[in-house]
């Protein structure tokens, strides 16, 4: 009987051990997700667009012509008007942008 209780004190004093270890040796490896910035695509510039996920050079000035023709974006499913930007590519975008309207800018002496 006294081997099988220090057989089992053995075993739950080494999971005690193990276990911490283990899951600070995860904590330590992973490092911290980056937090989620949104993008305001009726004033972002051209360098801003390009951080976007899938979105290049070509497609940031595309963005930039569409918001300017079409003075700006009202909602951000608009997106999927520019070419290049399609639903699966607006999914992933979906979560970084806005469209918040631009606020004017007050006119000297008001």
């Amino acid at each position: 009987m006294r081997i099988s209780y220090l057989g089992a004190f053995l075993i739950c004093g080494t999971l005690l051990f193990v276990v911490p270890t283990t899951a600070s040796a995860q904590s330590e490896s992973q490092p911290a997700a980056p937090a989620k910035v949104t993008l305001n695509i009726n004033s972002a510039t051209l360098d801003q667009l390009e951080t976007l996920p899938g979105i290049g050079r070509k497609t940031a000035e595309r963005i930039i012509e569409h918001r300017t023709k079409s003075g700006g974006f009202k909602r951000i499913e608009e997106l999927m008007n520019v070419k290049g930007i399609g639903e699966k590519s607006f999914l992933k975008l979906k979560p970084l942008i806005v469209a918040a309207p631009l606020k004017p800018e007050k006119a000297p002496g008001d």
